[in-house]
């Protein structure tokens, strides 16, 4: 299978899921700067979730260009992906409405933790479709750094229904663990002896 059409169905909702979350945002009523000021807890949740969106859109990206094999089970994986990360804006919009109250926050830490979780799963269903010499299988390990994040966002979900903001500041420190993607793997990538992708 080529992967073309499954690296262009991906990219194209990833524009969607953080096109949905701008316009989510409301003009201000007058012209000063003071007019911004009820809006800044909206820009600054959307802040944190543009970060997500973009952070496992690159991510996605190197892991889909160290994949050389696609098969079905793949395509199903990343539409489980993908679905988890669509819901992100639908979370983001609520913690807005209801200014940051626990069940919202809550809920936004769940779907994080199901948008990691099914990352880890497209990461192992790509492993099983490469053999063990495969760029992928050799360079990239998932486990840690997702299983510490689903801990963390778990951990803050149910936090959220004490103090809300503390859970808040788990997902915006977690959004900087994902910042980079697997240094080894972005190595390989880079390295033109070891593969040329595409």
């Amino acid at each position: 299978m080529n992967k073309s059409r499954l690296e262009a169905f991906s990219d194209g909702l990833f524009a969607v899921v953080i096109t949905i979350m701008v316009l989510e945002m409301d003009a201000p009523v007058g012209t000063s700067f003071t007019s911004l000021k009820p809006l800044l807890p909206i820009f600054l949740s959307y802040l944190l979730s543009f970060v997500y969106g973009a952070v496992f859109w690159v991510n996605h990206h190197h892991l889909l260009a160290a994949t050389r094999r696609i098969n079905a089970s793949v395509l199903w994986a990343n539409l489980n992906f993908l679905f988890w990360l669509s819901l992100i804006p639908f979370f983001t919009s609520w913690v807005d409405e209801n200014h940051a109250a626990s069940i919202p926050v809550a809920a936004y830490g769940i779907a994080l933790f199901m948008v990691v979780a099914s990352y880890r799963l497209l990461e192992t269903v790509l492993f099983r479709a490469h053999n063990a010499d495969a760029l992928i299988v050799r360079i990239l390990r998932p486990g840690r750094r997702e299983k510490i994040t689903m801990i963390a966002f778990i951990t803050a979900a149910v936090l959220a229904f004490a103090h809300p903001y503390i859970a808040m500041t788990i997902y915006i420190i977690f959004a900087g663990v994902w910042v980079m993607p697997a240094r080894a793997l972005e190595k390989a990538l880079t390295d033109k002896d070891i593969c040329e992708i595409e």
